[in-house]
This record gives C-alpha cells, sequence and structure tokens, in this order.
C-alpha cells in the first residue's frame, strides 16, 4: 500500500464546524463510495475497473460508482457531509469523524486488520522501553498515535514519557536519514523502507495488538436499512474481487495490477499482504465481526476520548453508542452512532446473495 492518507482525525477539529446532510430517507438507485490507497483496500479500485462493480450492481438494478480519493480525511469529511453512502476508513476514524459528528454510521464489510503494518522503529535501540525520554515522529492523532499509546502501556510508559513530533507521512522516510530523528511511528510502506537501515530496529508492531486497528467499508445506517440491495451488492463485489486475488489463474495479474496502483511492486504488495490480516472469505469475516470486539473498540474510544476527540464537552467515552453484530452496546445506548453488522457477509457466507 502507499499508505499516503491513511492518517486519522486531524482534521476532526475544523470539520466539526460543518454542517451534517441528512441521509436519504426513501429508497434509491444511485450510490456512491470512496476509497483511498492502501493494501487492503485496492481491490476495490481493481473491482471498479474491471466491471465487477457494474456487474453486482446491474444484478440488483443499481447504479454504484467507488471512486478513488486521493486524500483520506476528505473522502471521510465528504462521506459525513452526505455526499457519499460510504467510505473505506478504519474503525478509529469511523467513530471520532461521522459517528462523533452525528451521523449513524454502520461497518458494512471489515476487510482486515492490521498486523504489522504498523511499527515503531528506535535507531540503534533494540527494546521498546527505550524509547523513553526521545522525541518520537509520527502523525499526531493518527493511528500511529494509537499505536505508540497502546506499546507504551506494555512497557509501563505513557506519552508524558515522551515528545510527539508531528510528521507528514510524506517526510517519513527522508527524516529518518537525519541525524535528529532517533524514533519513529509509521505504517507500511515507510515500516518497511526505514527498516533497511541497519540502524533501524523495530521494536513493536501492531501485530502485537491484533484486531485493535481495523479497516472497513463503512456506509451509512438509514441508506443501508432503506437499499439493502446496496449492501447485498457491495459484499458481493467484494468477496468476488477477493476471490480473484486468491486463486491460481487470476491472482498474480490482479495483485500485480493493484501493486502497480498503489505504487509499489507485486513482491512489495505481497509483503504488505502478509502484515494485513485479511479476511478473505465470508466466513472469515462473519467469525471476526461474532468475536469479541468489544476490548479493542473500547480501547479505542478511550484513546480518542483521552485526547479530546468525542468532543470538547464529552463526560467521558460514553458519549458515543457503539453496537456489536450480537446487539451488545457499549456506551450511550441513546446515542447510539457505530455499529457492526454481520448480516449482508452471512448471507454471503451461505450463498445467497
Amino acid at each position: 500500500m502507499k499508505f499516503s492518507f491513511r492518517f486519522a482525525l486531524a482534521a476532526l477539529a475544523a470539520f466539526s464546524l460543518l454542517a451534517v446532510a441528512p441521509a436519504e430517507a426513501a429508497p434509491k438507485k444511485e450510490f456512491k463510495v470512496a476509497w483511498s490507497l492502501y493494501v487492503g483496500w485496492m481491490p476495490w479500485g481493481y473491482a471498479q475497473d474491471h466491471g465487477i462493480v457494474k456487474k453486482w450492481a446491474d444484478k440488483y438494478g443499481l447504479k454504484i460508482d467507488v471512486v478513488q480519493f486521493n486524500d483520506y480525511i476528505e473522502s471521510i469529511n465528504q462521506y459525513t457531509a452526505g455526499s457519499l453512502d460510504g467510505v473505506l476508513s478504519t474503525n478509529m476514524d469511523a467513530l471520532a469523524i461521522p459517528s462523533v459528528g452525528g451521523v449513524d454510521t454502520t461497518a458494512l464489510i471489515a476487510g482486515d486488520y492490521s498486523n504489522g503494518n504498523d511499527a515503531i522503529i528506535l535507531k540503534d535501540k533494540t527494546k521498546l522501553s527505550d524509547i523513553k525520554g526521545q522525541k518520537v515522529n509520527l502523525v499526531e492523532l493518527s493511528v500511529s498515535h494509537y499505536a505508540m499509546a497502546r506499546a507504551l502501556e506494555t512497557v509501563g510508559l505513557t506519552e508524558k514519557d515522551v515528545t510527539v513530533v508531528n510528521t507528514s507521512d510524506a517526510d517519513m522516510e527522508a527524516a529518518w536519514k537525519t541525524a535528529d530523528v532517533t524514533a519513529m511511528v509509521t505504517w507500511n510502506p515507510m515500516v518497511a523502507a526505514i527498516l533497511k537501515d541497519p540502524h533501524a530496529h523495530s521494536v513493536f508492531d501492531s501485530s502485537s495488538i491484533p484486531g485493535e486497528i481495523q479497516d472497513c467499508l463503512v456506509v451509512n445506517t438509514k441508506t443501508l436499512a432503506d437499499n439493502p440491495d446496496f449492501g447485498k451488492a457491495m459484499v458481493g463485489i467484494w468477496f468476488e474481487t477477493l476471490a480473484l486475488m486468491k486463486a491460481e489463474a487470476t491472482g498474480t495479474a490482479a495483485r500485480t495490477e493493484m501493486a502497480k496502483a498503489s505504487g509499489t511492486d507485486l513482491a512489495g504488495f505481497d509483503g504488505q499482504l502478509k502484515t494485513t490480516k485479511m479476511f478473505w472469505t465470508p466466513a472469515e469475516a462473519v467469525a471476526f465481526s461474532e468475536g469479541d470486539l468489544v476490548p479493542a473498540m473500547d480501547k479505542v474510544r478511550n484513546f480518542l476520548f483521552t485526547h479530546g476527540l468525542l468532543g470538547d464537552n464529552a463526560p467521558s467515552a460514553d458519549v458515543v453508542g457503539i453496537e456489536f453484530a450480537d446487539g451488545k452496546i457499549v456506551g450511550d445506548k441513546n446515542n447510539v452512532k457505530f455499529r457492526f453488522t454481520d448480516k449482508y457477509v452471512k448471507l454471503a457466507a451461505e450463498g445467497k446473495l
């Protein structure tokens, strides 16, 4: 993945001033969904280019446009404003931006989670505890920031023990080469490039917090409820494309095309897939959604709360309710704005799309 736009939350404060457009109140036939560059989201661009989106849209008498955004945060802002029916987003960003902004949002497909793509790298140090007292370059209030906070907990440290230096993801590799940068948190492909330096040592990565940094297709909850065929079509598109990626006859060509589109080669793309826990089949996705996601989301929402990202007047992390696939709710039951569902993926697992 060229993860150049997979940073989160920085635009939240400014965005909170925008008005939130109401969801569509009646069934409709045309839908627009946005994706941005990331290894786990490249299948959407491939599906659009190869007629898979049109095939499933036609099946249900719909028109679906899956469009690429070069700015990840802007895609989420456009979704929150009502210009999009769905967007590819991390679980953290979906909760922090549209849900906090009042847009009831459903994770229709949990496509993968980071399983090593996000890492803490130290220069000439080999233990995570060596980070104490250092300046740490990262994209502030991003999943990198979250990963660092979680890592510090494991060695009895807090964010007060380090100094965060907000650094653009585009500048990470160049910054690493400077003498004054000794600690960095970033994601692939920057991680892979930086670790080629013999002085660079990965001391923590997201494989130690499995299931916490999730990459999802999120959609407007009311739009989905009013248009169930939209949900069915999107799930059908996704799993047909994943099957092509895995099939012996089509996989290499499909992944090579996705690699090129994301700015790498097949080896680089496959390397990123190895540190991404993809749910290749509907059954795998259902199993993940039906697992205990409460602990992961509890950590995410508490991170957002402690960093002031659940709203200036939020009294606690409970201000926004989160509903899970089994119906369990954490947070305010009267203000549920983020939901997980396995309803449509189950239909795929049962061959009922």
